[in-house]
């Protein structure tokens, strides 16, 4: 399917009365804050909408009080709802418990996404993938549709704009991505602040987790590859959760020498959570030979297996690609 204009998504929005919003499943920082920031601005123009999760997001990443009020079910019956939008999930699977209402739906469906691998599914779709976050996507929407971006608006996307940037360190960041962040600065979202909250401040638990991690490195290819391992046993014994976890995957890529880093996240036994990251490697094309997907520099996919057999898949994988 084809992109529909960006008048024709701002008109959805205008016309839409009542709105379910809706991310993927284990939302970061780009998932929560463009949602949230596209919920918030359609009750700003008197609309019903709610936001919808699978499951509680994660605390550290819910920084801002405008972020208070989610559902893990729809709150009305779905009668009464004349839109869902989907943002920032690269296939309709990824929103988990609602891929199928989502998909079963009568009425009218909006995706809005900057992944490449979208496949752009629902009835009506903007995915701009050369764009580093939804979030940077999402403030031209609100200009088309004649939302007023306040500052709750601004630091909503700027935390979607910074974490998905990687604090402006990735190599998709263009000239489009400061220009964004420019204009949030000018409506008053604090960068700082939201930068030192994401990419600086940590607890204790976090601390001890991520040296744990950092100890079981492992390299392959040469040393071009790297692998940080989290284990169940891992979140146990330091009293962490899954949602402690964001970032790791990017310190292997400051090693010289290192083409590619991937964090592996134990779920249950013998299935992983694989994250890619990579300066110059194409790892979506890793990524999608396990049904998995995202962009050429960041992607992710679940493996099943015992773990040496997933590491030597992934490794054969992004040796291929190297």
């Amino acid at each position: 399917m084809t992109n529909n204009s960006l008048s024709e998504v701002a008109a959805i929005l205008k016309r839409a009365k009542s709105v379910a919003v809706l991310c993927h499943v284990r939302p970061d920082g780009d998932a929560l804050g463009s949602g949230f920031a596209l919920c918030n601005a359609l009750k700003n123009e008197g609309k019903n909408a709610y936001m919808l999760f699978e499951e509680q997001p994660p605390e550290r990443l819910c920084i801002f009080n405008t972020m208070a009020e989610y559902y893990t079910a729809l709150p009305v019956d779905i009668s009464a709802i004349d839109l869902f939008v989907s943002v920032d999930s690269a296939d309709i699977s990824r929103l988990g418990a609602f891929s199928s209402q989502f998909g079963s739906f009568k009425g009218k469906t909006l995706n809005i996404d900057h992944h490449i691998s979208n496949p752009k599914f629902a009835k009506y779709n903007y995915v701009i993938a050369d764009s580093t976050a939804t979030c940077e996507i999402m403030p031209e929407i609100f200009e088309e549709a004649g939302f007023e971006i306040t500052k709750d608006l601004a630091d909503l996307l700027a935390l979607g704009l910074l974490t998905d940037s990687g604090n402006f360190s990735h190599r998709d960041v263009s000239a489009k991505t400061f220009s964004v962040a420019a204009k949030l600065r000018e409506k008053g979202a604090d960068i700082c602040d939201i930068g030192y909250q994401m990419f600086t401040r940590q607890t204790k638990a976090r601390a001890l987790l991520y040296s744990r991690v950092l100890g079981k490195m492992r390299f392959e290819l040469e040393d071009k590859l790297v692998f940080l391992t989290v284990t169940q046993k891992d979140f146990a014994e330091t009293g962490t959760d899954k949602s402690q976890t964001e970032g790791f995957v990017d310190f292997p890529l400051s090693i010289d020498g290192v083409e590619v880093s991937v964090s592996l996240m134990e779920v249950r036994k013998n299935q992983y959570k694989a994250s890619l990251r990579s300066r110059s490697v194409n790892v979506n094309a890793v990524a999608e030979r396990f049904g998995g997907g995202g962009h050429v520099l960041a992607s992710g996919c679940m493996l099943f297996g015992e773990y040496e057999e997933v590491v030597e898949r992934l490794t054969h994988a992004v040796y291929q690609q190297i």
